[in-house]
Formats: C-alpha cells, structure tokens, sequence
C-alpha cells in the first residue's frame, strides 16, 4: 500500500512538472513574483568589515571635520567598509628574440720516443703499424646551436567595487572584492585584492590597477563551457602518470 502511495505522488509530481513545461513551452516563462530584497540568497550570504566605533572628533569655532580632506563632503573611501573602485586597464606587450651558437675543434697528438725503454716493448707486444712517435693522437669536434622567441600581447580592461577591509598601522588599507556574473549556467568571476595608499584614490572614487601594491587580480569562469574546455579527469590522470 505504502508502495502505491508512493508511485502515484511521484506520478502527481511528474504530471505537475510536464504541465509547467508544457505551460513555459507555449507561453514563455513567467516572471517571479516581488520579494524582499533582503530575503534573496545573495543579500543573505552578504557579510561586509565595518569600521570600529568611536565618537567624531570635533573642534569647537570649526568648519572641517576630522579625517575629511576637503571642506565639502568627500566622496572618497577613508575607512574600513567603504567602497571604491579599481579600474583595470592592462595592455601589455612583450617581444623576445635570442639565438646561441657554438663550435668548437680540437686536436692533440703525442709521440713516445723514449720512456725507460718501454717503448721497445711496445715494439714486441704491439703490431708493426705501431709507430711510437705518434703514440697519442686525439681530437674532438662539438657544435650546438639554440634558437627561441616570445611574442605575447594581452589586453584586460574592467571595472570592479571593492571594499576597504583593513587600515594598516602606516594608513594605507588593504581592499578585496570580486564579482560573479551568471548567464546560462556559466559563471564568469573577477576578483582583486591589494594595498593602496589613501592619496592615490582620485575625486571620483576610483583608482587605477597600477597603483595598488602586492595586486592579485583574477578573471576567470566555470560552467558547462568551461567544463568542456578542460580535459577530462581520466586524460589529466593519464598525463599525470604517463612516463613519456
């Protein structure tokens, strides 16, 4: 009984999936209804550093404020949390031609005309084309040649928020940030991390990827696509194992 029960919810299920189907098929898939913004996965996974509590500190007869660079509101990150942006402009170029060439001959020779009388021996034990005025003759010949060339240009140009996640002692901060774009079923994700210096942020919140220091700068995807392109695990374990 317990069995019958089963297959007929599984066969309700299967039926209400087919009429989904059947439904997107002829009139296209319907839009989600409107939620919470703070329910959503993406909000809910969100964790961000914040700045340490403390009171402003304040000048009496005063206009400017404590860590403020300007006498109107600035707009620029300064403090653990906030946000600015690092403009990746990369368009490098590198071309390397190097040729080695070498030759080398050598030549030797040697005669034993008198060492102990030995050389009269040699006259008995050896054949008679033995001459000992040319009892050492050696040569040699090498030559080796190399050739190798680097041509490689790339050429990167994005823009991506990050967030001040550390103040170091000396007042610089340490940023990170990535971001992760979706399209059907293949996730492409950028991620920066480094040092910079609070001067170096522009008016505009911005800085560029050539004045952050120690930049980890990352760009890459993984999806069906992606899983195509790469080798399969038996090939990788076949390479990994191969002796040639």
């Amino acid at each position: 009984m317990r069995t019958f029960f089963f297959s007929l919810s599984a066969s309700f299920l299967a039926a209400l999936g087919g009429c989904a189907s059947i439904d997107d098929a002829i009139n296209g898939p319907h839009l989600s209804e409107v939620k919470n913004p703070q329910d959503q996965y993406e909000a809910r996974v969100v964790r961000m550093p914040m700045p340490e509590g403390g009171d402003a500190q304040r000048y009496p007869n005063s206009l400017w404020e404590a860590n403020k660079r300007s006498f109107f509101r600035d707009q620029r990150a300064s403090d653990v949390g906030d946000i600015l942006t690092v403009m990746i402009d990369i368009e490098d170029g590198a071309r390397m031609s190097n040729s080695t060439s070498r030759n080398r001959d050598n030549a030797e020779s040697a005669g034993l005309t008198a060492l102990f009388g030995v050389e009269s021996l040699l006259d008995d034990a050896l054949p008679d084309e033995f001459d000992p005025q040319q009892a050492v003759d050696l040569s040699s010949n090498s030559s080796s040649k190399g050739g190798g060339e680097i041509n490689r240009n790339e050429k990167i140009s994005m823009r991506v928020a990050v967030v001040v996640t550390e103040r170091l002692p000396n007042g610089n901060f340490v940023i990170a940030g990535s971001q992760e774009v979706q399209v059907n079923h293949e996730l492409r994700e950028l991620r920066v991390a480094g040092v910079i210096r609070p001067e170096d942020i522009t008016a505009d919140n911005t800085i560029d990827y050539f004045k952050v220091a120690e930049a980890r700068i990352a760009y890459g995807g993984r999806g069906v696509i992606s899983k195509v392109q790469q080798p399969r695990y038996g090939q990788r374990i076949y390479e990994f194992v191969a002796p040639f």
